[in-house]
């Protein structure tokens, strides 16, 4: 039995999925491109709590909230096809986001 059919539980070796090269390779969600990327602060139908929403991603939005997120320091979701972060974090985003390379737009209570 020694060296047959063993599986390995833990490791050294950095695989390439692991390393910050490999995550900062990973695409971002692409802007559409007639519209734009629109900022919104909302509070309607929230108890009166206020929070900045994302529209006219395109893609995974999982990774870019999760950038949002920490950078904002807040919480946050994505849902139907928009991001959502608590707070009113508009300026803050519309800056990240054009560093991102986005074009970004303030609306909605802005």
């Amino acid at each position: 039995m020694a060296g047959d059919n063993r599986n390995i539980v833990y490791s050294t070796h950095s695989t390439p999925e692991r390393t910050k090269e490999a995550e900062q390779k990973k695409p971002h969600p692409a802007a559409p491109s007639g519209g734009g990327v629109k900022i919104q602060r909302e509070k309607k139908g929230r108890r009166g709590k206020t929070v900045t929403v994302i529209y006219g991603l395109k893609g995974d939005l999982r990774e870019l909230q999760s950038e949002l997120q920490k950078f904002c320091g807040t919480g946050g979701s994505s849902k139907n096809g928009a991001i959502e972060i608590q707070g009113d974090q508009g300026p803050k985003i519309k800056a990240y986001l054009e560093q991102k390379g986005f074009n970004p737009k303030l609306g909605g209570g802005y």
